[in-house]
C-alpha cells in the first residue's frame, strides 16, 4: 500500500528560524541605531560609517561566541547526560527496561504494549531510546556550537549590512529617516517572513518586530541628539 503524503510540520524549523531571526533582526537594529545615534550627535558621514561598521563587526562576533559558548555549554550537560545514562544501561539493564516502559504508559500505552515497545526499541538502540524518551535528546535537536556560532555571526551581519548600506549612499540631512525608514520596513519583512515560515500570524509578526525595532531606534537616536553636539 503506498504511503500517502507527509504532514508538513513547521516545529522542526523553530531552531534554525529562532536563531536567523534573531541575529539578522539584532544586527538591523542594532547596526541602525548605532548609525542613528551617531548621526543625530552630529558626527561626519564618514565617522556614522565608520562606527555602523565597526557595529558590524563587533555584533558579529560578540553574536557568534555568546551563541558558541552557550550552545556548548547546552553540549557538554547533554554528553554528561547520555555518559550518565550509558553508565546505568550496563549497571542496571532491567531497571532501565522497566523505566523505559514506565515512560511509555504514562504517555497511554497499555502495560504490557509498553513493555514490548521498550524491549523491542532498546534492542535495537538502547541508549538512543533513552536519550530521546527519557532525557528529550534527539540528533536532529542535538547542539551543535561551532554550527550556532557561524549561523548567527552571518545572520547579524547580513542584517546589520542593510541600514549601513543605506548609510553609505545617502547623505546630509537625508541619512536619518532614510536609515530609519528603510530599517523599519527591513525588520516587518523579517518579522512578515519569520511569521510566515513558522505558521505564525504574518501582520502580528511584522508589527511585533516593527515596533520594538522603532523603539530602539527612537531611544538611540534621542540619546545621541541630547549628548551630542551640533555640527559646525
Amino acid at each position: 500500500m503506498p504511503a500517502g503524503p507527509r504532514e508538513q510540520h513547521r516545529i522542526g524549523r523553530i531552531g534554525w528560524l529562532r536563531a536567523g531571526v534573531l541575529g539578522a533582526n539584532d544586527g538591523i537594529v542594532s547596526t541602525a541605531s548605532l548609525v542613528l545615534g551617531v548621526a543625530t550627535a552630529g558626527a561626519t558621514h564618514g565617522n556614522v560609517l565608520v562606527a555602523g561598521v565597526a557595529g558590524l563587526v563587533a555584533g558579529a562576533m560578540s553574536m557568534a561566541a555568546g551563541e558558541y559558548v552557550s550552545v556548548h555549554s547546552q553540549a557538554d550537560t547533554e554528553q554528561a547526560a547520555l555518559e550518565l545514562e550509558r553508565a546505568e544501561l550496563k549497571e542496571d539493564n532491567k531497571g532501565e527496561h522497566l523505566e523505559l516502559a514506565a515512560i511509555y504508559v504514562a504517555r497511554g500505552l497499555d502495560p504490557a504494549l509498553a513493555k514490548q515497545v521498550a524491549d523491542q526499541l532498546m534492542a535495537h538502540d538502547a541508549l538512543g531510546a533513552h536519550a530521546r524518551d527519557e532525557l528529550g535528546i534527539s540528533a536532529d535537536l542535538r547542539a551543535r556550537p561551532i554550527q550556532a556560532a557561524v549561523a548567527s555571526a552571518c545572520s547579524f551581519a547580513g542584517g546589520a549590512a542593510l541600514p549601513l548600506v543605506v548609510a553609505a549612499t545617502a547623505r546630509g540631512g537625508g541619512l536619518v529617516p532614510l536609515v530609519a525608514g528603510t530599517s523599519l520596513v527591513f525588520l516587518g519583512l523579517l518579522g512578515a517572513l519569520a511569521a510566515r515560515v513558522g505558521g505564525a500570524g504574518v501582520a502580528a509578526g511584522a508589527v511585533r518586530v516593527t515596533f520594538w525595532g522603532a523603539l530602539a531606534m527612537a531611544v538611540t537616536a534621542a540619546v545621541g541628539a541630547l549628548f551630542g553636539s551640533p555640527v559646525s
